[in-house]
Formats: C-alpha cells, sequence, structure tokens
C-alpha cells in the first residue's frame, strides 16, 4: 500500500503520530535535543493528554534557535509551526500530509545521491525505481510509523518512536557530516 493511501486510511492518533514521527526525526535541523518531542509522544497515548500544551512548550524550546536560512531547516521549522492545537482528525490528516512531503524533500535534499524523481509526490504513490537512499530509508520510515499504529494502535508508540530516532540519529549524522564539510 503506498504512503498516500496509508495515509488516507489512518485513524487521529496513527495521524498525529506520523506527523509527530517524521518532525521527531528532523529535530537535527532545529537545534533540538532528542528529548525534545518526548512530551508530546507521551501525549499521544493518552486520550486526554495535552498535546496543545506541550506542543507549545516544545515550540518555546525551540523559537530563536536554529535561525538558518537554509531550506532545509525552514521547512522542519514550518512542520512545527504547522502542527495543530487541536488533534482532530481532520486537523491532523492535513499536518501529517503536509510532514510526509516536508520530511521527504528535507531527506531529499541532504541526501548526496542524486534522486530521480520530478517530486516526493511520485515516492509517495509508490513509485520508487531511482530512489536515492536517504529518500528510500525516510519512506520505509513514514510507512512502518503508520502501519505500526494501524495494526497496534496505542501500542504502536513506543515501536514507531523507536523507528522515529533511528532515522534522527540518521539525519544527524548527515546534517553533522554537512557542517564538517562546510567548515
Amino acid at each position: 500500500m503506498s504512503l498516500v493511501e496509508l495515509i488516507a486510511q489512518a485513524d487521529e492518533r496513527g495521524l498525529a503520530a506520523s506527523g509527530l514521527a517524521c518532525l521527531d526525526r528532523c529535530v537535527p535541523l532545529l537545534g533540538g535535543d532528542d528529548e525534545l518531542l518526548r512530551p508530546l509522544w507521551a501525549s499521544l497515548a493518552e486520550p486526554s493528554g495535552d498535546w496543545a500544551g506541550q506542543l507549545e512548550q516544545v515550540r518555546g524550546k525551540i523559537d530563536g534557535t536554529a535561525d538558518s536560512p537554509d531550506e532545509a531547516t525552514l521547512l522542519a521549522r514550518r512542520m512545527l509551526e504547522a502542527a495543530p492545537a487541536d488533534r482532530t482528525a481532520a486537523e491532523v490528516r492535513l499536518w501529517a500530509d503536509a510532514c510526509s512531503v516536508a520530511s521527504l524533500q528535507i531527506h531529499r535534499m541532504l541526501d548526496l545521491v542524486a534522486d530521480e524523481a520530478s517530486s516526493v509526490d511520485a515516492r509517495r504513490e509508490g513509485r520508487t525505481e531511482g530512489m536515492s537512499p536517504l529518500v528510500a530509508a525516510e519512506l520505509r520510515r513514514q510507512i512502518t510509523v503508520l502501519e505500526l499504529l494501524a495494526g497496534h494502535g496505542v501500542g504502536g508508540l513506543r515501536p514507531a518512536l523507536e523507528v522515529s530516532v533511528e532515522g534522527r540519529r540518521v539525519l544527524r549524522a548527515v546534517v553533522s557530516r554537512r557542517a564538517r564539510g562546510r567548515v
């Protein structure tokens, strides 16, 4: 099943986790530490979790950091800014879809190997021939997160977080390598 189809079928929790996982993997661009989004992940486990309050705290911690004109950083910042305070299915569906696109674009920008597709939309729809390694890994992670939440509900949150942590480590290494190359 394509990523677009998985997003279309996901419930509110799966959509929120999908968007949050994309954002979590891009935290290295925002200058945040590995624990930055942990409270948001925790709020997904509780039906009455304080998503809006936790979201404002995260935004406050990021505000003023990573002021970079770099396009990848700007996309990551927009993912955080666009996160809806109201965690309804309609709101988080739009956000999860936008985060999916932004995260794939970020990975595409940072990959040393050129991706042959003209846009990430083809990747999201399942056309994967000629895909660059970093984009391929991000696409797999996005699909895995949605499948985990669809198959296990709240029980899929921990493994989804683990998938996200792995992706964050990869992106942190890529960002670090790029920074060393600029010095």
